[in-house]
């Protein structure tokens, strides 16, 4: 009858069912595939040769031996890193599609344009790998030789000092509206899809001078074929000791640079990405890591996904500040 407890032998069989259940439960959750078990595709939202290349590879090389599984490094620039994280955010929740979150795409192109996916909601943050301060890079033959003079120089010939960026919203590209702003100059911007083919025009006199990691610059600088200026950290960075911070050169209060993490689509499992982060700075604590890092100018972080998600969401509110003020538009 509706409404009283089940006769005995009725118990009996609901207790069958249910130990059966949770059985099947337990033996599927103890015989899933373990993650990973398959390559993982990895998206750079920049062309080959930038400055995430210089953070990412080692990184990602290590990464793939401790996951005991191959990452597919794919470089896929332009758009200010809208191919990538759009590829990124509609694919499938499963850790095997991740992006090279950095901060055009993660903070600073959805200021700019509608874009086909919200980077603080549509992306579950792993963690940030890496700030890597700026250098800014002249061409050997440039007449002004100081940051200083170079300020001089372009407020004396306004437009006439060619300034590289390497795209569209980049570090590179803010952190130069903040400065000019701040110094109120007025040069000629040339717009690039990264630090690569903007280092190649920098080296072909097509342009005076960029900011890019150091990384990026180093192989031309030891070449004689490129000459660092000034860096945009607190303090000098070890593979270039001789070279000034800005505040040194005159402009204290200008620190800039970039950052890259791991990001993943929305809704994977926090297991997945328990995995990836705790391999990840078990990865940016191996010496050889450190090395790599402090090489290129730059300096692990790995922090917690919960604490990459509010710096991001920080970072976005900042960045947009500085559009309204340069009136920077695609």
């Amino acid at each position: 009858m509706n409404g009283f407890p089940p006769r005995l032998p009725e118990r009996v069989a609901l207790i069958v069912v249910l130990i059966a259940l949770a059985s099947n439960a337990v033996f599927a959750q103890n015989n899933a595939p373990a993650y990973p078990n398959k390559p993982i595709r990895l998206l750079v939202p920049f062309a080959p040769g930038g400055g995430a290349d210089v953070v990412m590879r080692p990184f990602v090389q290590r990464l793939t031996e401790r996951l005991g599984q191959s990452i597919v490094y794919e470089n896929r620039g332009g758009a200010g890193g809208v191919l990538a994280g759009e590829t990124v955010a509609r694919a499938a929740p499963d850790g095997y599609t991740l992006l090279a979150g950095a901060v055009s795409v993660m903070t600073v192109t959805g200021n700019l344009v509608k874009i086909p996916f919200d980077p603080a909601k549509d992306f579950a943050p792993i963690t940030k790998v890496a700030d890597v301060s700026s250098l800014l890079g002249a061409r050997p033959g440039l007449a002004p030789r100081t940051l200083k003079e170079m300020v001089e120089y372009a407020k004396a010939a306004p437009g006439k000092l060619i300034w590289g960026i390497s795209g569209i919203g980049s570090a590179g590209h803010l952190g130069m509206e903040r400065f000019r702003m701040e110094q109120g100059i007025d040069v000629t911007r040339v717009i690039y899809k990264g630090a690569g083919p903007g280092t190649l025009a920098l080296l072909s006199n097509e342009i005076d001078i960029m900011s890019a990691n150091p990384g990026v610059f180093m192989p031309h600088i030891k070449a004689g074929r490129l000459r660092p200026v000034a860096v945009s950290s607190a303090q000098r960075i070890a593979i270039l000791p001789d070279i000034p911070t800005y505040a040194e050169m005159g402009f204290p209060g200008y620190i800039h640079g970039s950052w890259y993490g791991l990001v993943a689509p929305a809704n994977t499992p926090p297991a997945i990405i328990n995995r990836l982060y705790d391999e990840s700075i078990k990865v940016l604590k191996e010496p050889d890591i450190l090395a790599a890092f402090a090489r290129d100018g730059g300096v692990p972080v790995g922090n917690t996904p919960q604490g990459f998600a509010r710096e991001i969401r920080e970072e976005i509110a900042a960045s947009a500040k500085i559009i309204r003020a340069a009136n920077i538009k695609l």
